[in-house]
């Protein structure tokens, strides 16, 4: 082949070599067996912005948030999710492309733990055309349907007048049945400065919580979905008896508070902190959180499925 070719053949195909996406494009489940009852679950997501990437991170717990400190390399990326500080080292995830997943390794300076990354679902469905009636998920009565995860010794949920009541800061607490797609209705008392979460599939958390006035953003704020979507501000009711209405289809949520549409129709890009496992593909418990505060009262818990 002559000069000439070549340099044809590289004038042609070299835009298309230049903006071929990035190995790490894309979202990314990971689920880390912690012990024999209980796993950490993890989120990457990585935009490929021209060659530029972006990289954001949620960690088992708290929200997610842009990581500034990685390197990619051919197939290699390294993350840095926890810096070094002065008494501990730095929490780096090195992770290969290949064969559609990203395996590697988290290292914490001589510690290293395996781990396994899975594109994760895009989850789209149309909403359903009908609903089965509500049908109760809490009795009234008793724990019925809920058991507590973890050590049931430091569970302090309980039923007393018709409520569901976490008396202190202690376990969570989980539905034993498993849903797809549903329509959730619950009605919560929250205390002043409390702070619990209630799950959708046991992976994304909307956010109850009545910290002190501006202390925390949208994000974070009563009635998000945890880091990830914001609600517009509504008045502060602590203390006060409040509706929510949820309704998931795949990622999508639709969230009414107090008969005020707050999220409409958003797409939650990932599994938000707390999550049980990262398996989205998956049907889930409903989970509601009391390792916070105690102090929170539910009532009215319903669900609707899809009606076959």
């Amino acid at each position: 082949m002559n000069r000439a070719a070549i340099a044809l053949i590289s004038t042609i195909f070299a835009p298309l070599l230049c903006n071929a996406a990035s190995p790490f494009a894309g979202r990314w489940d990971f689920t880390v067996p912690s012990s024999a009852n209980s796993n950490n679950s993890y989120w990457l997501g990585v935009t490929d912005k021209g060659g530029a990437l972006e990289v954001w991170f949620q960690p088992s717990g708290g929200n997610v948030a842009q990581v500034k400190d990685f390197k990619a390399e051919g197939t290699h990326l390294s993350v840095t999710v926890t810096a070094a500080t002065a008494t501990r080292p730095a929490t780096v995830w090195e992770l290969d492309a290949a064969g559609g997943k990203l395996t590697g390794a988290i290292k914490t300076g001589t510690n290293s733990m395996p781990v396994t990354g899975v594109p994760a679902p895009e989850l789209k469905r149309a909403e359903p055309k009908m609903w089965t009636a509500p049908e109760a998920i809490f009795n009234g009565k008793d724990l019925t349907g809920w058991q507590p995860i973890g050590n049931p010794a430091n569970s302090h949920w309980i039923v007393a007048d018709g409520l569901l009541v976490n008396e202190a800061k202690g376990a969570n607490l989980k539905s034993v049945a498993t849903y797809t797609d549903f329509k959730l209705h619950f009605e919560v008392n929250c205390p002043d400065e409390s702070n619990s979460g209630f799950y959708l599939r046991g992976r994304y958390e909307v956010q109850l919580e009545y910290a002190p006035a501006g202390s925390e953003p949208a994000e974070r704020s009563m009635g998000s979905i945890y880091g990830r979507l914001a609600p517009p501000m509504l008045p502060r009711t602590p203390g006060q008896w409040e509706t929510f209405d949820v309704m998931l289809v795949g990622r999508t949520v639709t969230i009414s508070r107090n008969g005020v549409k707050t999220i409409d129709h958003k797409e939650i890009e990932g599994i938000t902190g707390g999550a049980l496992d990262a398996n989205e593909g998956e049907p889930g418990p409903f989970y509601i959180q009391g390792d916070h505060t105690g102090g929170l009262k539910f009532r009215n818990i319903t669900v609707s499925v899809p009606r076959k």
